[in-house]
Parts: C-alpha cells; structure tokens; sequence
C-alpha cells in the first residue's frame, strides 16, 4: 500500500464513519453496541504469549508464495518475519472470536492460516470447527506444529493452492456459516473466491474480508462485493468489511472504527 493512497483511504473512512445514534438497524446496533464497542485490553494471554514467541522466532523458511502476485514463487523467510507482518492483531482477532459467538457459528472457512494464530483465536470457539487454507507446505507445518501445541482438535488444514483446494472443497460441502477471507490480496483472486464462496453460505452467514483499504484493487474488489444483488448488509471498518445476507437487512450499509 502506497503511503499516499493509505492517507486518501483512512481520511475518506473518518469522514464517513458514523456512531451508535446514526444507526437503525435493530441488528446493525446490537453488532455496534455489544462486539465494535467492546475492548479487549490484552487478548488471550495463552495465545499472546505465542505471538511474541514466533515474533521472536529465527527459523528459516522456504515459502511458497500464492498471495498477492507470488504466483508459487519460492522466498526464503524467518519465523518471525512472517509474525512480524502477516499476523492479526490481538483486537482484530478478539473481534473474528466474538463474531463467532454472536453469530453461533459452526462452520467455519479461513482463507489464509498463516502461521496459525487467528486460527487458535477462532477455535476457542470449541462447537465449531474450522476450515483454514494455507498455500505454503513450510508455514502450514508451523501451523499444525501451534495447532498440537495447543491441542485444538477443531481445526481442519487444507494446504496447497488455494485456486484448487477452495474449489474442491466447497463442492461437496454442507453449508458455511462464517467466512474469513485474508489470502491472494488482489481484485481477480478476491473476487472469485467470494463468488465460489456464495454457493454455500446462507441468510445467516457472514463473510469477513481483510484488507480492503490495503490497495486500490482491493478497495475496488471490495466494493463490487458489498453491493453484489446477494449482500443486503455490510459494514466497512476500514482493516476488514463484514458482508451480511439476510434479505430482512434492506441494503444497509455502515462505516464503523473498532474500539
């Protein structure tokens, strides 16, 4: 992301965003008022104390990179290289967690597992079980390597391309209740993996797609997806946008800040 275009995004959000008394969605104000409201001073401390071990973390890495115009290229990495940029922040990922549990998520589809913090977030939601694809055989092992750690049976990893593994899998699947879409930051990707993602979501699903300011590609991708004739209801909170699918919405939608 250009300095200059992340300067025009964030100022453009500020002048849109709106609080709790421009919202009339019954369903919009409780998601306000009771998850973007909510502060999360430290996160989970377990997890945290994770965080600044693979922040840390001096191991190599051969990584095959499918994302943002790697086309399978092979970059050696450290550990906590990849920690240092890719993972989510503890509040953002506190917020994916609380999602989870206001929506009563089962099913769950991550798109990029990365080194598999935001997962063990996800999973703490114990009755779900989540998908999570990762490209890179080599940060996929340090995944699974966190997932043991942790011992999280409710965590399913398909590793590989996802241009074939994301397809595979939906076409036998049952429905999706929860989306989390952080892989292949770029317009075409996005857009396709949203569009093979519909044929199993439903009214109640929610589709979260990070990134959405990172680049003007991604901010035009995001906003072909939220006014798709399939969205009734999203929200834009700047890092990441929250697609909703009920038809009861009325094509609603809001620019928020986390707190």
């Amino acid at each position: 992301m250009s300095t200059l275009h992340q300067a025009k995004s964030f100022i453009r959000h500020w002048l849109y965003e709106v609080d709790d008394h421009s919202i009339h969605s019954p369903y919009f104000y409780d998601l306000y008022t009771k998850l973007v409201t909510r502060k999360h001073p430290d996160g989970l401390p377990v997890l945290e104390d994770l965080r600044r071990d693979l922040e840390s973390n001096k191991t190599v890495l051969d990584v095959e990179d499918f994302g943002s115009g790697g086309q399978g290229t092979i970059r050696k990495r450290t550990i906590g290289e990849i920690a240092r940029t890719s993972l989510t922040p503890y509040k953002w990922a506190m917020f994916f967690l609380d999602l989870l549990y206001h929506s009563n998520s089962k099913r769950v589809v991550e798109l990029g597992t990365s080194l598999g913090l935001t997962t063990l977030y996800l999973a703490q939601k114990t009755d779900a079980t989540i998908y999570t694809f990762e490209g890179s055989h080599a940060i996929a092992n340090v995944a699974m390597t966190n997932f043991e750690w942790a011992g999280k049976k409710n965590i399913k990893v398909i590793e590989g391309n996802l241009d074939q593994t994301l397809h595979r899998f939906l076409e036998p699947t049952d429905k999706i209740d929860f989306v989390l879409m952080d892989a292949n930051h770029r317009y075409v990707p996005t857009l396709e993996y949203y569009r093979l993602l519909t044929r199993r979501l439903k009214s109640s699903s929610l589709v979260v797609i990070d990134d959405i300011h990172r680049s003007e590609e991604m901010e035009k991708a995001w906003e072909e997806i939220r006014t798709d004739t399939l969205v009734y209801g999203s929200v834009d909170l700047y890092r990441c946008g929250l697609l909703c699918f009920d038809p009861a919405l009325n094509k609603q939608h809001y620019v928020w800040s986390l707190k």
